[in-house]
């Protein structure tokens, strides 16, 4: 464990934000707007935020300020409900190592988005997303966490292991989900025997795609650091687009990691709780063979146990 620590005040575009810091790390999170992390990096010389961010005078999606960096949204995605802005100042409390950030209720949906914020290792940042149901009626939907990371990298979204048909292996384990607009004869899909890989660059248009039972993790390789991300899937459970648990989309630019909580129907006062585990890992090289993938898998594997 860490030792206590105090999130120190900063500055997001004029509007107000929290730096949270270890010996390896550190985060920023919006405080005025959002809540948005918009920064995530380590404290080597020179390192850089892995996080993309929009210029400041992007355009809005749908009336929402995407800003960039991690989000909590509510799923199904729909153009109205998903896209509600969250341009409010945000009711904070400190937490043991982090902050507890939740956003004003929003008016159309009823539903209010909260995160808590938990450096719980040197190099594991733990984020409990939620959503709570204050309207008048039940409202199904399920709790969405996106990660926006900066291009020119690699993805990697590890497979279910390989069973046998020859001793009973009958029934399939789990399904690969495209979007309409999904191409999968592009080059920026690399099908490998033990894992997908998201080669970013390579995405000259919008992709997307999910996956509905994995690992429980999915990893970005930049310039020699890898962020992992980790929500383990609830066996038996019903989840959003198809039974995705994860998503991922990239325009070439920015790629996406996206992970979901099974659906629930939430009566007023009640919540869907998401919680992620992240981390970030230097001097690997890029995953893209199966035997870097196998080192980066080894090491992932490890980490995983450590976590409660």
């Amino acid at each position: 464990m860490i030792p206590s620590m105090k999130p120190s005040k900063t500055d997001f575009r004029g509007s107000d934000a929290l730096t949270l810091t270890t010996k390896a790390l550190e985060l920023t999170v919006t405080t005025s707007v959002g809540p948005r992390i918009t920064s995530l990096k380590t404290r080597a010389p020179k390192a850089k935020n892995l996080f993309f961010e929009f210029a400041p005078d992007a355009p809005r999606a749908h009336g929402y300020d995407l800003r960039g960096g991690h989000r909590l949204w509510h799923s199904p995605e729909h153009i109205v409900r998903t896209y509600q802005p969250d341009d409010e100042p945000l009711a904070m409390k400190p937490v043991k190592n982090g902050v507890a950030l939740a956003q004003p209720v929003e008016e159309k949906t009823g539903i209010q988005k909260a995160l808590r914020i938990e450096l719980v290792g040197d190099r594991t940042v733990k984020v409990t997303h939620a959503l709570t149901n204050h309207g008048l009626w039940p409202v199904e939907c399920a709790a969405w966490a996106l990660t926006m990371l900066k291009g020119g990298g690699y993805g990697v979204l590890p497979l279910p292991p390989k069973g046998d048909h020859a001793n009973g292996d009958l029934l399939p384990e789990y399904a690969l989900v495209p979007w309409t607009y999904t191409d999968l004869s592009l080059p920026v899909w690399e099908m490998n025997r033990d894992f997908l890989g998201i080669n970013v660059p390579k995405a000259k248009a919008p992709q997307k795609l999910g996956i509905t039972n994995y690992a429980g993790w999915s990893a970005y390789w930049l310039g020699g650091v890898t962020f992992v991300k980790y929500s383990p899937v609830t066996k038996g459970a019903t989840y959003p687009d198809l039974g995705c648990a994860w998503e991922t989309f990239t325009n070439g630019g920015m790629i996406e990691f996206e992970t979901l909580s099974p659906l629930r129907k939430l009566a007023p006062g009640d919540n869907v709780l998401l919680t992620e585990h992240w981390t970030l890992i230097d001097g690997f090289e890029k995953p893209s063979t199966p035997a870097a993938f196998a080192k980066l898998s080894a090491a992932v594997g490890k980490w995983i146990k450590t976590l409660k």
